[in-house]
């Protein structure tokens, strides 16, 4: 699946104050996240606009890239307009 969001365009984003959003299991999440992560599990989805600033950017990330994919459709079909799917966590390169 090819993404044209990349991690540089994650790292200016991030700088700008959007959310980092990882979408994985809270157990993976606890298990190592990346910095100033939120963990909205994909199953939790739904809950998003209790947790998430419909008014800031989102950078999604999982592991593969399969779960942020569902995660960024179900949040657009929910209203939230500026959201960016970073795939892996390994596409995060911001220091």
């Amino acid at each position: 699946m090819f993404n044209s969001f990349s991690g540089n365009d994650a790292c200016k984003l991030l700088a700008d104050g959007a959310q980092l959003v990882d979408v994985r299991s809270s157990n993976e999440f606890s298990q190592g996240a990346l910095p100033n992560a939120i963990n909205l599990p994909l199953q939790s989805i739904m809950n998003a606009k209790n947790i998430l600033d419909e008014n800031k950017a989102i950078v999604l990330y999982c592991v593969t890239g399969m779960r942020s994919s569902t995660a960024k459709n179900y949040l657009v079909k929910m209203g939230f307009n500026n959201v960016n799917d970073l795939g892996s966590f390994k596409n995060y390169n911001c220091e």
